[in-house]
């Protein structure tokens, strides 16, 4: 639901007193908020919501009496509301936090917090903007969501006609970020084992996510998915995502194509940055290069979504009613870049469409 008062409502649900603390210290340093209660454990929550009906809840995995993952299907089942899970950056926590994502929850944070870390102010910015994004999400609105103010004629010419393609994508570079794990759980599966092109995935997440994230897609879908290592082979039907802080660089070398994790650059907001893959794609691949934008806040994305439609490649975004979040791809729609806008129900089609072609495998394609 959206907020129906100045301030954002927000419940925190967390068993320890230090963490109810810290969240309420850091949501409430931005006025828009309103820590309207705290809970101590999942009942106690439920009982609190119930009552309250907050905007947004923050949710701990680990409470006694009654756990965040079944609190959270009590939740959706009584009084859906956006809820941002506090996550452990463990093996185990990014497998229950998977598993929330699964069940309903809007996003998640980090629980590993210190007033000693030097990224207490990044957690607390990434904080307040899944707040923001969580109370505002379509998902639980009773509003449709907003016609976006766009470049009516250049934005019309690109959902109707597709320009005129040189060659077939060899390459399929795919950026996300809130609502990502659900939506590429639902795209990846529709996409054959005979899928012709190789894939690359920029998912933000944190440390310890993304391998376990990749071999649960693996399990869903026909094509293999995997974290990608350094200098991993691009193959044809072959899914590599970016490991949490490191960037994924394609590039080639004679008939073959490769990934290079690297640091650098190191000034960007997110590391693996969708930016950063799409620039070197286009390079490395010109024209067979296709780019989807999907949900996610921000505009990580529309500098290489620019340069792929600038180069001759073949630009896609997730509609508006399908995101969850609808900032990385209003970002590259207000720029006038994206060939095609579509929901995620029909992306993986569109994206078949556009990949249907009989020239080589890419191992043994000639270079551009």
């Amino acid at each position: 639901m959206t907020p129906n008062s100045r301030h954002i409502s927000v419940l925190i649900a967390d068993d320890s007193a230090f963490m109810r603390t810290a969240l309420r210290r850091m949501i409430e340093s931005d006025d828009a908020f309103r820590v309207v209660e705290t809970a101590c454990d999942g009942v106690d929550a439920l009982a609190k919501i119930h009552k309250l009906r907050p905007d947004v809840v923050t949710l701990d995995i680990e409470m006694p009496r009654l756990n965040g993952l079944n609190t959270l299907k009590h939740i959706m089942q009584q009084c859906p509301c956006p809820v941002i899970m506090v996550s452990s950056l463990t093996q185990e926590g990014a497998q229950v936090t998977l598993d929330a994502l699964d069940l309903g929850a809007f996003d998640y944070i980090s629980k590993d917090l210190s007033y000693a870390s030097l990224d207490i102010i990044k957690i607390r910015k990434d904080l307040i903007a899944k707040i923001k994004a969580a109370a505002s999400s379509a998902a639980f609105s009773a509003d449709p969501p907003a016609i976006s103010q766009l470049p009516s004629a250049a934005f019309s010419r690109n959902l109707v006609h597709a320009r005129a393609r040189e060659c077939a994508p060899e390459i399929v570079c795919i950026g996300t970020s809130t609502g990502g794990p659900k939506a590429l759980q639902q795209l990846l599966p529709t996409l054959p084992a005979s899928f012709p092109s190789g894939i690359l995935i920029v998912q933000h997440m944190p440390p310890g996510f993304t391998g376990p994230f990749a071999q649960r897609l693996n399990t869903l879908c026909k094509i293999h998915v995997r974290e990608a290592w350094d200098h991993d082979l691009i193959e044809p039907g072959v899914a590599l995502i970016a490991p949490a802080s490191w960037h994924m660089l394609p590039y080639r070398v004679g008939n073959k194509a490769f990934v290079q994790l690297t640091k650098e650059p190191g000034d960007t907001l997110h590391r693996p940055a969708v930016d950063v893959t799409m620039l070197a794609a286009a390079s490395a691949f010109g024209a067979a290069t296709l780019g989807v934008i999907m949900t996610g806040m921000g505009d990580d994305g529309a500098r290489g979504m620019k340069a792929i439609h600038a180069c001759g490649g073949y630009t896609i975004g997730q509609d508006q009613a399908s995101c969850a979040v609808y900032g990385m791809p209003r970002s590259c729609a207000e720029l006038g870049i994206l060939d095609s806008v579509v929901p995620l129900d029909v992306l993986g089609h569109t994206i078949m469409h556009h990949c249907r072609s009989s020239r080589p495998a890419l191992a043994t394609a000639p270079l551009h």
